[in-house]
């Protein structure tokens, strides 16, 4: 089985290689808007992209001073473009004709098969791209597997990237299940996860955290006049912040998910209908903010088992007994009327998350029996002990706190 992993390395060019880059990166602008203006009206296959492309280094001789399968890979983008447009469309969707590029919005070229070896000089790893030369990138690991391409891309704020596709060979040797290493997740804003063991993590909120100097510098691109460099420069300050929110949500997600992944086999999650949540007003910035969809895509890919359980009455309904204990977003605690379960409402709900899942497997058997280790029964007695257990401790607390 070929799989296909992408690495991620910074680069750090000189300003002589930063002109050659985004020189690169205006050639393939002005490639892509030709080929636009020829595939606007209708449908231009790659290969006639490629013939007009010939045509075009005929007319233009400078082209030739460019790597030929960067100029190719214009056209793989443009005609992939065109058949998103065509689906899209037969989806139902609405959609318009292609647009031209700005130059904002092309930070990206590609050198696909050719063009780009990394090498070693001392201590140093390096870069060698056609036409450019050497450029210091960090390696901060080996890739795995054949490169086949390399993607060079700057990010808003100016920083240069060059993302590694590889192919893997990986064995396809069937991986055992353990139900025992399973788990139930409920997330949330104050806490970012609580599962059904009990532990909580507390959502850092990372915009919330740098709104007030992102407030300042929106304030400063307000008051610059349109088109000077001290909008540009302005401009790149917020750009700088906004991406320093993004690599915090980022890195916090990957290490959450890499810890979830590496200890359990099955993790179930809720299917929350996120667009009908940030409805509300009051708490859309903090759900966007946490960034719960690319969380659960990255436990997606890490996981063995990913299972989506509905959402459906998890908070309200009792964990042990099944109760219906109705409670707003202001009651913190679940104390269940019938049983007398008293826990915190969204270890409650990560726990009738864990029992809907296993019961959803069991019941549509999603998994071949060979590959299961332990059954569901078994599964179902550690949940009474965690929640016996709980439950003491809660009824401990309580007299406790009568004493006082």
């Amino acid at each position: 089985m070929i799989i296909t992993r992408n690495y991620k390395f910074r680069l750090y060019p000189t300003i002589l290689q930063q002109n050659k880059l985004q020189n690169n990166i205006s050639v393939c602008r002005w490639v892509y808007n030709r080929f636009v203006k020829i595939a606007q009206n209708n449908f231009v296959s790659r290969n006639d992209l490629n013939y007009f492309l010939t045509e075009l280094k005929q007319s233009e001789p400078w082209l030739y001073n460019y790597h030929s399968k960067m100029l190719q890979m214009v056209s793989t983008q443009l005609g992939g473009s065109q058949k998103s447009l065509i689906e899209l469309d037969k989806k139902g969707h609405k959609v318009g004709s292609l647009k031209f590029a700005r130059y904002e919005e092309y930070r990206t070229f590609t050198y696909n098969q050719s063009g780009y070896k990394l090498e070693q000089h001392g201590n140093t790893d390096l870069l060698w791209l056609s036409k450019i030369g050497f450029i210091e990138i960090r390696k901060h690991r080996e890739p795995i597997g054949k490169i086949k391409q390399v993607s060079i891309s700057r990010s808003k704020s100016g920083k240069w990237y060059a993302i590694a596709t590889c192919e893997i060979n990986t064995a396809t040797d069937t991986k055992t299940i353990n139900f025992e290493k399973s788990i139930g997740i409920d997330v949330g804003i104050k806490n970012f996860v609580y599962d059904s063991q009990g532990y909580s993590t507390t959502n850092p909120l990372n915009l919330k955290k740098l709104l007030k100097p992102l407030a300042r510098v929106q304030r400063k691109v307000s008051r610059r006049q349109k088109g000077s460099k001290n909008r540009k420069k302005a401009l790149r300050f917020y750009q700088r912040i906004h991406e320093k929110i993004a690599c915090r949500r980022r890195d916090f997600h990957h290490k959450l998910s890499s810890k979830y992944a590496k200890d359990n086999d099955i993790v179930f999650v809720e299917r929350l209908a996120k667009l009908n949540m940030v409805k509300n007003h009051k708490f859309a910035r903090n759900i966007m903010d946490s960034g719960w969809g690319t969380f659960c895509k990255m436990l997606e890919y890490k996981c063995k088992m990913l299972v989506e359980v509905p959402a459906r009455n998890t908070t309200i309904n009792c964990s042990r007994c099944g109760n219906a204990v109705p409670k707003n977003l202001a009651v913190r605690i679940h104390n269940c009327d019938k049983c007398g379960l008293v826990l915190d409402r969204d270890h409650n709900a990560s726990l009738n998350i864990l029992q809907n899942g296993l019961y959803i497997i069991g019941m549509n058997n999603k998994l071949p029996q060979e590959l299961r280790e332990v059954t569901p029964v078994k599964i179902s007695e550690r949940l009474m002990k965690q929640e016996d257990t709980t439950h003491t401790f809660s009824s401990k607390f309580t007299t406790l706190l009568r004493g006082f």
